[in-house]
């Protein structure tokens, strides 16, 4: 029993000082697993320097018979941490790739990972149950025994056991590329035999492999209702009413490859509204979240608490993107990484045909490139193959007259904002699905019902059913935008939010942000003057 409980410090020594160093060597992706996993985006540094050192800690620890006991305890307490995480995101339905052994193990976790921790945790259970005094034979001791020849013999066994290894991991590499080669020949000379003009495997490409994140192509698109950083609350069905591609990219404010995803993101929202709806899910507060998106000049971006849209999409961390299709289907696998992102961006706007994309299985696979079926959208092609979108207009600044606008009203009538000129009027764009805007309707029935003096017109650009505008009860009449198309040209993407236009018809405020923001719009609006012509060019 002794020379087992030897045996069983040695592999577990050797395990840990096998991930502490291969952590150590991936400080990033180190850093970015604790974010994956659920720590906080502050406390992933900490915690990625910390679990490497405590590893390699706990490795030193059991070789030395007086700390090996001790050393069992920690190495037992650390595998059961690392079992109840694990588990802890399965149960959710959550794979974030795995760095338990840095860059020499990496794929997303999954039960054969548990059941890897549960084996390991095996010989520190044996370790623990025989006690402090009896932890097995010293792992040096013989070797002061030996005579100053057998100590170099034993050296250099020990050196051409290893070489002999080397060897072995060469020869075996080697044999697998020998074996695709032949294989490729085999497949020529089948195809040379039978007439063929091109080999089979390069005639077509193969079929894809089976993606290892995201949810299968043509399945349901899992729902959500998020809210944004201004108050708003935008769902699903809301970003899909917009009958476009959808591109959900999985962010995170501490993530630095995210940080340089986000001038593309800005200049997607503007460049390629027309054809691409662009949301970026973050996590973290809203605060670290307004600072990068302001920089750049990113919207709709929302909170999630912790990683509960991105696990049911199956994300592949961050940042990675998918598209939804109008249909609300998943149109293609989950993309991570900067590069990517970018080429799935590219090849949706490119039209219809394939393109190749960076292979998704696994995450760590060399350049394999997979095709990608590209969206049809509207527009015809231009001289560089691309559809040739119709320019997005910017959003509508202070002073900027208002374009003429008609929409329906609840009963079918048509409103156009140019009857509603000679008074102030503040624009309300609402989603009925937005919790924000649920919490605002009594206080906004209110207002209604003890107007201050001088109160502006009220116009509800809302969307959804009828029936249901019709049920809040409002006095201000309720219009319907089924694809928030007006909030957008006013620079509104989110509800509540809502903007003034002066009694000449003119654009005369920012937009405003969330329910106080709104009534402090409403109270104020009719000191607002109309702008001379001077206030709007300067």
């Amino acid at each position: 029993m002794d020379v087992a409980l030897l045996i069983c410090r040695v592999a577990l020594a050797l395990t840990f000082v096998t991930a502490g160093l291969a952590k150590f060597a991936d400080r990033a992706g180190a850093r970015q697993a604790m974010t994956d996993f659920g720590v906080p985006t502050e406390l992933s540094p900490a915690v990625a320097t910390l679990l490497p050192v405590t590893e390699l800690a706990v490795a030193l620890a059991l070789i030395p018979r007086p700390s090996a006991w001790f050393a069992g305890l920690g190495a037992l307490a650390l595998l059961l941490i690392f079992m109840t995480v694990i588990g802890w995101n399965l149960a959710r339905g959550r794979r974030p790739s795995c760095n338990c052994f840095g860059q020499l193990s990496t794929g997303p976790i999954g039960w054969r990972t548990l059941a890897r921790n549960a084996v390991l945790a095996a010989p520190a259970i044996l370790i623990v149950a025989h006690g402090r005094a009896n932890t097995g034979t010293s792992a040096v001791r013989w070797l002061s025994r030996l005579s100053p020849a057998e100590g170099v013999g034993l050296a250099l066994a020990i050196l051409g056991y290893a070489l002999l290894a080397l060897l072995a991991v060469l020869a075996f590499n080697l044999m697998r590329q020998q074996g695709r080669l032949l294989n490729r020949l085999d497949q020529i000379e089948t195809a040379m035999a039978s007439g063929a003009d091109v080999p089979p495997f390069l005639a077509s490409p193969a079929a894809p492999a089976q993606p290892a994140y995201g949810l299968p192509i043509g399945t349901q698109a899992p729902p959500f209702a998020l809210s944004g950083l201004f108050g708003e609350t935008l769902t699903l069905d809301a970003l899909l009413a917009r009958q476009k591609p959808l591109l959900l990219l999985f962010s995170d404010p501490g993530c630095g490859p995210c940080g340089m995803l986000m001038p593309d993101i800005g200049r997607w929202q503007r460049e390629h509204a027309a054809h691409l709806t662009t949301v970026v899910i973050s996590r973290g507060t809203v605060e670290a979240n307004r600072a990068k998106s302001t920089e750049h000049g990113v919207s709709s971006v929302l909170l999630q608490a912790g990683d509960e849209v991105a696990g049911s999409y199956r994300s592949a961390g961050t940042p990675s993107a998918v598209i939804v299709l109008p249909d609300g289907t998943i149109g293609t696998a989950i993309t991570p990484g900067v590069d990517a992102v970018r080429e799935l961006v590219r090849a949706t706007l490119a039209g219809s045909g394939t393109l190749a994309m960076p292979a998704m299985q696994p995450l760590a696979a060399g350049s394999g490139r997979t095709p990608l079926p590209l969206l049809p959208l509207p527009g015809a092609n231009g001289g560089n193959g691309l559809p040739a979108a119709p320019p997005v207009p910017a959003p509508l600044q202070v002073g900027d007259p208002v374009p003429a606008i008609t929409l329906a009203d609840l009963s079918g009538a048509r409103i156009t904002l140019a009857d509603l000129r000679g008074r102030p009027l503040v624009m309300l764009f609402w989603n009925l699905g937005c919790g924000f805007c649920q919490q605002m309707l009594p206080d906004l029935k209110n207002w209604e019902s003890s107007k201050p003096e001088g109160a502006p017109q009220v116009l509800v650009i809302s969307t959804g059913a009828v029936d249901a505008n019709r049920a809040m009860g409002l006095q201000a009449p309720v219009v319907l935008d089924q694809g928030s198309e007006i909030g957008a040209r006013f620079g509104a993407r989110g509800t509540p939010m809502a903007v003034l236009i002066d009694e000449e018809g003119n654009v005369a405020s920012n937009v405003a942000a969330g329910a106080p923001q709104v009534f402090a719009l409403l109270d104020n609006a009719g000191k607002v003057r109309p702008l001379e012509s001077s206030d709007a060019s300067g």
